[in-house]
């Protein structure tokens, strides 16, 4: 499947027309979900620095590096738009062996078959509302629907460690990458269900798995905004657990 066949997947969720009469007075923001380019570059660093310079002393990317990745793989990229505003962001790129090396900082690897997840960043003020884990799951299922891809793998220092557990990840032990006095431990994410993603939508061009995504991606927001910050990342697992097992089957082909 190309890529053009996944591109269903980023699309915005559009609200049903209604007429002017019938409109509520306050509606939720309009929401867009898109690959990154390097025109976001600016914005992207931005958030990334406020997020992590004042916890870490240092960015996963600097500018150069963003506008790098966006220019040879925005499509491992996912920015989420507020009414044209950039409010989180993954930038991912691709890697070709088993464990990640310093290498893989700076290099995308076209025949890789592993998204390597450089960076996930909110904006400050849309934190503590379960973007991240929202982000993430939809970052997730969008793989889902990329032939080449196998699995997701990212860097984290310790104390994030439970946060992307409760996003599916797994420890694979700690990272041979160290940046000055930090150290990491390395985890992944097995991209399950990518053949059937390519088949259903290749025989149907998309219009079940669309439906399921736009549909699951709803309650996720929704219920995540009602619950405490701590329950929002096991809410993301459990959805994410219900799609794989609510996915349609393989059509004939």
């Amino acid at each position: 499947m190309s890529l053009v066949g996944a591109l269903p997947f980023l699309k915005p969720r559009l609200s049903p027309s209604v007429s002017p009469g019938r409109q509520r007075r306050h509606t939720l923001p309009a929401s867009e979900f898109r690959p990154l380019n390097t025109q976001d570059a600016i914005s992207v660093f931005e958030i990334e620095k406020e997020a992590f310079i004042s916890v870490s002393g240092d960015c996963p990317l600097h500018l150069d590096e963003v506008r790098h990745f966006l220019t040879l793989c925005p499509e491992l990229s996912m920015g989420w738009f507020e009414e044209g505003r950039l409010v989180a962001f993954i930038i991912g790129s691709l890697w070709d062996q088993d464990r990640l090396t310093l290498d893989a900082l700076t290099l995308h690897k076209p025949k890789g078959s592993t998204v390597h997840i450089h960076v996930l960043a909110v904006h400050r003020t849309f934190r503590q509302q379960g973007k991240g884990p929202i982000l993430m799951w939809r970052y997730l299922q969008y793989l889902r629907c990329l032939p080449y891809v196998r699995r997701a793998v990212l860097m984290c220092e310790d104390f994030l460690v439970p946060f992307y557990q409760k996003s599916g990840f797994k420890v694979q032990g700690r990272c041979s990458i160290t940046v000055a006095s930090l150290t990491f431990t390395e985890m992944q994410y097995p991209v399950r269900g990518h053949a059937l993603m390519r088949r259903n939508s290749e025989a149907i061009g998309f219009p079940q798995t669309t439906l399921l995504l736009e549909e699951q991606t709803q309650r996720l927001e929704s219920v995540l905004l009602l619950e405490e910050p701590i329950q929002r990342s096991e809410t993301a697992l459990l959805l994410e657990e219900q799609t794989q097992r609510t996915e349609p089957e393989p059509a004939d082909v």
